[in-house]
């Protein structure tokens, strides 16, 4: 049985609106436009503008700027999961003679490449792409800014190698892949490199006096995977739906959340806000809760997309101005309003259509050492193991249909849980990763490394 999604409550609609018009007023934008997503549906589409009868709808394009980098990102994960390549390949291996060669595509992707934050002058967003025709005129003569792989730095011309890459393995330009691979599928018909009415003008305004000035729009050529695209806040909104949950068409679940995870080692200062970047997308940590998303702006326009998956929401806010509303905020934002006024609410608990008893006679307390951790049957027929209380190690396992389980994610991840019977056939521990889990702690006649003592537990007279 399908539940229909919801409208949102009045007061919850109210409170949107409430955000948006505060940021378009502060931030002095012509227009803002904004929508929201839950449970893969648009709820909710709002938008402020400087001219009165005017409102934005959400077919109406802006420039995305960056958040074209997450669509380029998706072009390669599906090479990868094709097996054209490996997120390990350096880009040499299918890209020869860039001169960055020695970068892997997942160092590309997460912005560990030690490659330059962007082209050599002129500034190019400003200026024609035909200014840069070929690979060598946007990284120029000393790419480089860092060793490769030691420090995240930001670099729009990484996403220009990587869309060269997408080019040259599948022989057609960056461009049409997008529309064949990503766009048609999604049905994400507003969204191209180039405008199509109705769109917006960008506008730079002044810092100290409401008056604009009309910002160039530049084809930006090889340069466009990094920044290239427009789009509408309905088709981000169907984008942001497929970046929380995947589509087999383009991306799977598994591979959407691998582009949500964080990649790259980040700086103490990124540490301290709570943000991070994975493979195309950024990840934040922000009222208690992760978001994934990414930002985008070029001159005249700002952009912001941002995903919770466990509140299952989303929401993309769109300005035309060079700077102003904090849209990524924004978004975050919004977000939130709707997690705290409407919390989704969980899927009726159901018992498991069946059990492996062997593996239900491992279910319950377990010690590693003297730590007390409890080993749970999920429901997608792995198991959990995490602390009985407290912050610790804990992790998820997929069954590898062979009595034994590997990590899904947190310290065990990759890392392979099996139960271990002693020569009489009784269960004597779980081993994972060397790691020996008993029954009770420090067990005696269990294989507990450097044995247990033989005298037992004892107390201090």
């Amino acid at each position: 049985m399908t539940t229909p999604v919801e409208e949102l409550l009045p007061a919850t609609r109210r409170a949107l609106l409430h955000r948006i018009a505060t940021a378009q007023a502060e931030g002095r934008a012509p227009s803002l436009v904004a929508a929201v997503v839950r449970g893969g549906e648009t709820v909710w589409h709002g938008s402020r503008t400087s001219v009165d009868g005017h409102g934005p709808d959400e077919n109406v394009q802006y420039r995305i700027g960056s958040i074209t980098k997450t669509f380029t990102a998706v072009l390669v994960l599906r090479l990868r999961d094709e097996g054209v390549l490996d997120l390990s390949d350096p880009l040499e291996k299918h890209l020869p003679g860039t001169g960055a060669g020695e970068a892997t595509i997942a160092e590309l992707l997460a912005h560990t490449s030690g490659l330059a934050a962007e082209s050599p002058a002129p500034w190019w967003e400003r200026t024609p792409g035909s200014l840069r025709p070929e690979l060598a005129d946007v990284l120029g003569e000393q790419p480089h800014r860092h060793p490769v792989g030691r420090r995240f730095h930001y670099s729009n011309p990484g996403y220009t190698l990587l869309g060269a890459l997408v080019e040259e393995l599948r022989g057609v330009p960056w461009e049409e892949a997008l529309r064949n691979e990503v766009l048609e599928p999604l049905g994400l018909r507003r969204t191209g490199a180039e405008p199509e009415a109705p769109h917006a003008g960008g506008w730079a305004v002044h810092p100290w006096a409401d008056v604009m000035l009309p910002e160039p729009v530049e084809d930006l050529g090889r340069m466009a995977p990094a920044g290239q695209l427009w789009s509408t806040t309905g088709d981000l909104a169907r984008f942001a739906a497929f970046l929380a949950k995947g589509d087999d068409r383009v991306l799977s679940e598994a591979s959407v959340r691998e582009m949500r995870t964080p990649a790259a080692p980040a700086e103490a200062e990124e540490v301290a806000a709570g943000t991070a970047y994975g493979l195309g997308m950024q990840v934040q940590y922000r009222d208690g809760r992760m978001l994934a998303g990414h930002s985008g702006s070029l001159p005249g326009f700002l952009a912001g997309l941002m995903i919770s998956v466990e509140d299952d929401l989303a929401a993309v806010v769109l300005a035309n101005c060079t700077s102003g509303p904090p849209v990524f905020t924004v978004a975050a934002d919004l977000v939130r309003i709707v997690a705290e006024a409407e919390p989704r609410i969980p899927e009726p608990w159901r018992p498991l259509p069946e059990v492996d008893c062997s593996v239900l006679e491992l279910a319950g307390p377990w010690y590693w050492g003297t730590h007390a951790f409890a080993l749970r049957l999920t429901a997608d027929g792995g198991v959990s193991l995490g602390p009985l209380s407290g912050n610790g190690r804990r992790s998820r396992f997929r069954a590898n249909g062979d009595g034994t389980w590997t990590g899904l994610d947190g310290y065990y991840a990759g890392e392979a849980l099996r139960a271990v019977q002693s020569p009489d056939g009784a269960m004597d521990h779980l081993d994972l990763g060397s790691f020996v889990f008993t029954r009770q702690p420090y067990e005696e006649g269990a294989s507990v490394p450097g044995g247990v003592d033989p005298e037992g537990w004892r107390g201090i007279r």
